[in-house]
């Protein structure tokens, strides 16, 4: 079975930059244990592609990146998500064995917490710029750039930390889709070359 995401609970609007993400995790896991991944899902609606690239790089970011096969689970779920935004998909779907998985809601809102700080710089810096780089035909081209990034995720598992260069290429990805910002876009993509070039000369040359 499969779970459509769709607008609901704290998810009147769709959140509009990396602080308002933010204050949708720290809702979600509020009182809270664990968090499922369908409940951080529900939490972001389903008009704005940006949430569902930042969010898992953010938990990847996060002390749980540090957790053998994480990096790995999480750029799995990017690579399904690009994949529904390279069809022009509007409603994102999970498997359910993904949807109940759960992490741990302490850990979740001690992650947000520290990423106020880069939060609030790059809302105050990044939107609306070149906005036409964040049309169509580009955000599919930034859903294919997104799913060879996670293709790199398993193998630069293997390295500490290393996973993080594709994943912040992600998560830049979503933000430039997210505040609509072309330069960001362009950014992303300097981001990924990088990225991906780092782990060829590990793997090939180091």
């Amino acid at each position: 079975m499969r779970h459509v995401c769709r607008l609901a609970g704290m998810a009147e609007d769709d959140p509009h930059s990396i602080n308002d993400i933010l204050d949708r995790l720290h809702e979600t896991a509020e009182d809270e244990k664990k968090v499922s991944i369908g409940q951080m899902m529900d939490a972001f609606g389903h008009r704005s592609y940006g949430p569902f690239l930042i969010v898992p790089p953010l938990i990847e970011f996060s002390p749980l990146g540090a957790i053998p096969g994480v990096p790995t689970f999480l750029a799995f779920i990017v690579f399904m998500f690009a994949v529904q935004i390279l069809i022009g998909k509007k409603h994102f779907w999970l498997p359910d064995f993904v949807l109940k998985r759960e992490i741990s809601a302490d850990k979740l809102d001690k992650g947000t917490r520290k990423a106020r700080s880069t939060a609030n710089f790059l809302d105050r810096h990044f939107h609306g710029r070149m906005r036409w780089l964040t049309t169509k035909p580009f955000i599919r081209v930034a859903a294919a750039i997104t799913m060879l990034l996670t293709l790199a995720v398993p193998p630069l598992e293997l390295l500490p930390f290393a996973s993080t260069g594709p994943m912040l290429a992600i998560a830049t990805l979503g933000l430039a889709l997210l505040v609509r910002d072309g330069m960001l876009m362009i950014l992303a993509s300097l981001i990924a070359i990088a990225a991906v070039g780092a782990g060829l000369w590990f793997f090939v040359g180091g």
